[in-house]
């Protein structure tokens, strides 16, 4: 629970840095830290920042400057001891650029305005970047005093702008610019006397900043042209929630501003948008469940594409490829370099038209692939179920099997019992082939009528294999270090197994990937590899669905773990962010298909249920309702089952707020296994 977690690696330019962003648990502030470390071949990893809140880290194309986003105090603000402004009111996502050769960072603007998305320019004197049409000072008090605190449910969102700001004029005001304070009084003073800056009527956007363009709905990625002329980004809904494909677009506009122009029409997500180097082509993907641009809506495994910028028709790639393509990159010279999940590990192919040839790689899981600019030079992670993500530099694109460690966080794992695992397949009962991991405790590996707790990943779009997991999540390490047998299914909907298998859970949402996870769970007692009398299961999001309805279909479980899964689905579509996805999986909106709602929900066969639960809940989630754990431990109690209702305030879906949460619910989880383990 006291790992650092590698989320970003990024190669400078000319392949010889690397800046890399980090999260770790901060126990006694009650939070997570993101800082930034640099790595360069002279001088080995060293601390970039340290105020706890950077991210999204990029580098100038010169590789001079890296810019981030930070909610840090601006220089002469109030700050408090986590470096953030001590009033809530003054924190803003920022852009802020530090000086690679040594020195402070400077926030590109000041104005509370919170980044969505930036991107350098190609010759990096300006960076183009993202935020709500701001309300100049006078609408944003007339809209105080007329709604007072009334949230008007949709109506009162506003799309984005996209900006070009100049890079050295904005650091110029930066390091100039009085204090907020100052500043302040000085405004008062002028409004006392009837007077008014002419910015705080007339605008509220950043000193210099020039409006490119405006989106009715928000910006989620942008991409320069490297010829400068151009700018592509990525449309998302306003409101942050998934109602639509239709909100999911790509645009392109003069860099010098004007009217944007759509390229696509179509109803999937388009993401990681990158220029070919002769600016021809728009590479992108649309990750596994992320929906189709081939058709009608559906949820099948991550696939790639590129898009002629001037006609805006599309190529796929790699569609040889029977698994599912996560991130890629491109080299210098216009090569693709691919991230493709196929069964239990994530490796790197070339990509070649619809070919893609597997590239010699060590076993395990690859991420976050990214190449330099300049330079035929990859940055990566790469981890195994027993050794931690690192990141590595990989000097020969085409060999990622010869790495070069960047990092070396998390050391204690080298030093301790670890556990032994191995893929284990079985049949279902329709003859489909069904894949999942076997994770042993230490020095147990091919003992028999082992105490076993079948741990569900969420998803459903995901895949258990071999890859390093230290978390609130995924904590099958830890379970088997305690002395479980851990059973990871790779149930019918995972990725990694083809786009039909992915697609026959669909619209049977739990039912059909049910039947999957018991008929492994037979075979492995069969096997005489699980003790039919110590069984148990678990999982948090769709791994919680999955175990809230596992428990309506058996009484063989003697102990169930569960977090964030619905017990119905009506309500959950119209709670949750997801709610298009949702009324995929189930063939319709609740009207439309009122008995499979009912019939696929675990909520309406409760009477079943002898299996104690302990059940945990992020108190403000929006994945799934925090009401969604009220339901079902209201229906826990009436009939009498033994359980037990943990509730995280103020967390979300993913608990990234305070780390204590995650250790409680790992902690007590174990217990609520050791105390039902049928013993």
């Amino acid at each position: 629970m006291n790992t650092t977690e590698i989320s970003e690696a990024h190669p400078s330019p000319d392949g010889t840095a690397a800046v890399i962003a980090v999260e770790t648990p901060d126990w006694k502030a009650n939070n997570f830290r993101h800082d930034l470390w640099l790595w360069t071949a002279q001088g080995g990893l060293k601390p970039l920042t340290h105020s706890g809140s950077e991210e999204n880290a990029e580098w100038s194309p010169d590789g001079k400057w890296i810019a981030f986003v930070s909610d840090r105090a601006l220089p002469g603000e109030a700050a408090g001891d986590d470096g953030e402004p001590s009033s809530k009111d003054a924190e803003a996502d920022r852009l802020w650029v530090i000086p690679v050769a040594g020195g402070e960072a400077l926030p590109l603007y000041r104005e509370k305005l919170d980044v969505h998305a930036y991107a350098w320019s190609a010759d990096g004197t300006s960076i183009y970047f993202a935020v709500t049409q701001p309300l100049t000072k006078d609408k944003e008090d007339a809209q105080k005093a007329e709604w007072k605190d009334v949230i008007r449910w949709r109506e009162q969102h506003r799309g984005d702008v996209l900006l070009k700001q100049e890079v050295a004029p904005a650091l110029a005001r930066a390091l100039v610019v009085e204090s907020p304070a100052k500043a302040t009084a000085e405004v008062k003073a002028e409004e006392k006397h009837g007077e008014k800056a002419a910015e705080e009527t007339d605008t509220a956007l950043p000193a210099g900043a020039v409006t490119v363009a405006k989106c009715a709905v928000s910006i989620t990625e942008i991409a320069p042209s490297p010829d400068g002329k151009t700018v592509a980004f990525e449309s998302g809904p306003v409101h942050k929630r998934i109602e639509s494909p239709k909100d999911y677009e790509m645009f392109a506009v003069s860099a010098g501003g004007g009217e944007a122009r759509q390229l696509t029409h179509n109803d999937g997500e388009e993401s990681n948008l990158k220029w070919s180097p002769d600016g021809k082509w728009i590479y992108f993907a649309v990750t596994g469940a992320a929906g189709s641009i081939e058709g009608k809506y559906r949820d099948v495994q991550g696939r790639l594409y590129r898009l002629d910028a001037e006609t805006g028709k599309f190529d796929r790639l790699g569609a040889e490829f029977d698994g599912s393509w996560d991130s890629f990159t491109l080299l210098p010279d216009g090569r693709e370099l691919a991230l493709g999940l196929k069964g239990t590990e994530t490796q790197v192919y070339a990509i070649d038209g619809a070919k893609a040839t597997k590239l010699p790689g060590l076993a395990g899981t690859y991420a976050g692939l990214e190449a330099a600019k300049n330079a035929a030079v990859l940055v990566a992670r790469h981890s195994t179920i027993n050794e931690p993500t690192q990141a590595y530099l990989l000097a020969d694109p085409l060999h990622p099997e010869k790495i070069t460690a960047l990092t070396d966080f998390n050391p204690i794992f080298k030093e301790r019992a670890q556990p032994e695992w191995q893929p284990y397949t079985w049949k279902a009962d329709d003859g489909r082939t069904v894949e999942g991991m076997l994770i042993y405790p230490p020095g147990k590996k091919g003992d028999k009528h082992l105490r076993m707790l079948t741990l569900i990943h969420g998803g459903p779009a995901d895949a258990d294999g071999n890859r390093f997991g230290a978390d609130w999540y995924d904590w099958a390490t830890l379970a088997a270090a305690n002395g479980w047998l851990v059973f990871r299914p790779n149930y019918r909907g995972s990725a990694g197994y083809g786009d039909d298998f992915m697609l026959e859970i669909a619209p049977h949402l739990v039912s059909k990937p049910g039947k999957d996870i018991l008929e492994g769970v037979d075979a492995l007692v069969k096997d005489g590899v699980a003790d039919p009398d110590r069984l148990a299961i678990g999982g948090y999001s769709y791994g919680g669905y999955m175990t809230n309805w596992l428990i309506t279909q058996t009484t063989r479980f003697k102990a169930a773990v569960t977090g964030a899964g619905a017990v119905e689905h009506a309500a959950n579509w119209g709670n949750d962010d997801e709610t298009w996805d949702d009324a995929w999986y189930l063939g319709g909106r609740p009207w439309e298909n009122a008995a499979l709602y009912q019939s696929e929900a675990a909520l309406f066969q409760f009477d079943k249920v002898k299996t104690p639960v302990h059940l945990v809940q992020g108190g403000a989630d929006v994945r799934v309702s925090y009401l969604e754990g009220v339901t079902m431990e209201r229906a826990l109690d009436a009939l009498g089952i033994p359980h037990r209702f943990l509730v995280f305030p103020g967390e979300g879906h993913g608990l990234g707020k305070n780390p204590w949460h995650g250790y409680i619910k790992v902690r007590e989880e174990l217990k609520w296994l050791q105390e039902y383990d049928g013993k």
